[in-house]
C-alpha cells in the first residue's frame, strides 16, 4: 500500500504511546511499518533530496505535531511518552487525527501561528473556527516534503526553459557550450586545449576533443548535435566510425534531442566506449555545474544542535 501521509499516522502513534511508558522513534517506525504492511521498497523510499527516507520523515512529523498539541512530550533526548491530555483525548474515541482536529488545542494553535506574522494576519481562535476544515486537512505533505516538492517544481521549470534556450542557440555556440560544460565537470587541461576542433566541415562526425584529466593521459572525442527530435542510428554509427578513424577509445555524443532505447542499447555493446547525453541530461548537468544559470535565492533549513545542549 502507499505510505500513509503524516496526518494518517498521528492516531496510530498516539494509540501506540498509550500502551507504553516510553517510546523511541525507531520503535514507532517498526510498529507502523508492520501495521500498514509496508514493503522494504516503501520503507526505503527517500525524499527527492535523497537525504532522508520519506516514511521516517512522516513518522517524525506526526510525532512533532502531537507534541506541539500537548498530547505527547519528550522527558529526555530520544524518548517520548503520552501526556494526560493525550490520554483524555483518546478516551473520547477519535476516529482520526488531522491538523484540523489538533486546532482545538491552544498549544497547537500557538505553534501554527508564525512569529513573523503581523498583528493583522495572526489568526485568533475565533478566526480559526472560520477556516474550512477541508483547507486544514489538505496538508498531506510534511513541511520538508512540501519544500522539496516546490523546489523540484522550480527546477523542472528552469530545466525546461533552459533547454529551449539552448535549442535556440547557433550550432557553433552549442559546441562552445558543450566544451564549457565539460570543463566545469573537470575535463580538459585548459580552455584553449579543450576548444581545439577536429576538421570542422570535414570532421566525419567529430566536433572536438578534450583531455579526460589534467595530465592529458587520454582524450575524449566529442560530437555535439543541436537536434530537435530523436537522433537516429546512422548518426551514432557515423560517430563510431570517426572514433575508429582516430583510434579513439572514448567518445561523448551530446544533443539537445533524445536517444531511443535501441540506440542506448547499441552503444553498450560496442567498442569504443560512448556516453550518450540527451537534452534533459544536458540541462541537468548545466544546472548542477552552474553553466548558463545564476543564483536567485538561497533558503537555509536549520535544525537544533542537540550536542550543544548536552549537559552530560
Amino acid at each position: 500500500m502507499p505510505i500513509p501521509d503524516f496526518q494518517s499516522l498521528m492516531l496510530p502513534v498516539l494509540n501506540f504511546a498509550r500502551d507504553h511508558q516510553q517510546l523511541t522513534l525507531r520503535e514507532v517506525r517498526e510498529f507502523l511499518a508492520h501495521k500498514f504492511s509496508l514493503t522494504n521498497e516503501e520503507i526505503e523510499e527517500v525524499l527527492p533530496s535523497g537525504r532522508q527516507r520519506r516514511f521516517d520523515n512522516r513518522v517524525a512529523w506526526a510525532k512533532v505535531y502531537l507534541e506541539r498539541a500537548g498530547l505527547l512530550f519528550s522527558p529526555k533526548r530520544g524518548c517520548f511518552c503520552i501526556t494526560q491530555e493525550g490520554l483524555d483525548f483518546l478516551s473520547r474515541n477519535p476516529q482520526s487525527i488531522s491538523i484540523s482536529v489538533l486546532h482545538q488545542f491552544e498549544k497547537f494553535r500557538a505553534f501554527r501561528e508564525t512569529p513573523k506574522e503581523s498583528p493583522k494576519t495572526v489568526k485568533s481562535e475565533k478566526s480559526l473556527a472560520a477556516v474550512p476544515v477541508s483547507s486544514l486537512q489538505d496538508e498531506v505533505e510534511t513541511p520538508e516534503e512540501s519544500l522539496e516538492q516546490a523546489f523540484q517544481s522550480i527546477q523542472g521549470e528552469l530545466a525546461s526553459s533552459l533547454l529551449e534556450q539552448v535549442k535556440s542557440c547557433s550550432p557553433h555556440f552549442f559546441e562552445v557550450l558543450v566544451v564549457d560544460l565539460l570543463l566545469k565537470m573537470g575535463y580538459g587541461r585548459s580552455r584553449s586545449e579543450a576548444g581545439r576542433a577536429i576538421g570542422r566541415s570535414g570532421d566525419e562526425g567529430i566536433d572536438g576533443v578534450i583531455s579526460e584529466d589534467r595530465l592529458g593521459l587520454e582524450s575524449i572525442y566529442i560530437q555535439a548535435k543541436r537536434w530537435a527530435g530523436t537522433v537516429g542510428r546512422p548518426e551514432i554509427q557515423k560517430f563510431v566510425g570517426a572514433l575508429h578513424g582516430q583510434r579513439a577509445r572514448k567518445g561523448v555524443f551530446i544533443t539537445t534531442g533524445t536517444f531511443s532505447a535501441d540506440e542506448k542499447n547499441y552503444v553498450l555493446s560496442i567498442d569504443p566506449k560512448i556516453v550518450l547525453i540527451d537534452g534533459v541530461q544536458l540541462v541537468d548537468y548545466m544546472i548542477e555545474h552552474d553553466l548558463g544559470v545564476v543564483l536567485k535565492a538561497v533558503y537555509e533549513v536549520k535544525k537544533i544542535d542537540l550536542e550543544y545542549f548536552n549537559e552530560e
